[in-house]
């Protein structure tokens, strides 16, 4: 965590030398989704507590950080069943 960003700036190092910065951009009240990105706007991140999100909520998640310069082409949904192809 980044001093003075209430929890929403993370510095993660997963093992010397990669390491990177987390930011979390969007949060359901709830907590069922969030979402989290990179400065740089490279790296973006949709998660969610369940295997499938309504459509309504993911298209205006979507709406949000294309708002927030993000390129949501680069986004793919993970299959959460065990009978889907990849």
């Amino acid at each position: 965590m980044q001093e003075g960003t209430d929890n929403t700036k993370l510095k993660v190092q997963f093992f010397w030398p990669f390491k990177g910065k987390y930011w979390v951009i969007g949060l359901a009240d709830d907590y069922s989704w969030a979402v989290v990105g990179h400065p740089n706007r490279e790296y973006l991140w949709i998660l969610a507590r369940q295997p499938k999100m309504r459509d309504t909520t993911y298209r205006r998640i979507l709406d949000r950080v294309s708002n927030k310069r993000f390129d949501t082409t680069k986004l793919r949904v993970t299959p959460h069943d065990c009978t889907e192809e990849y």
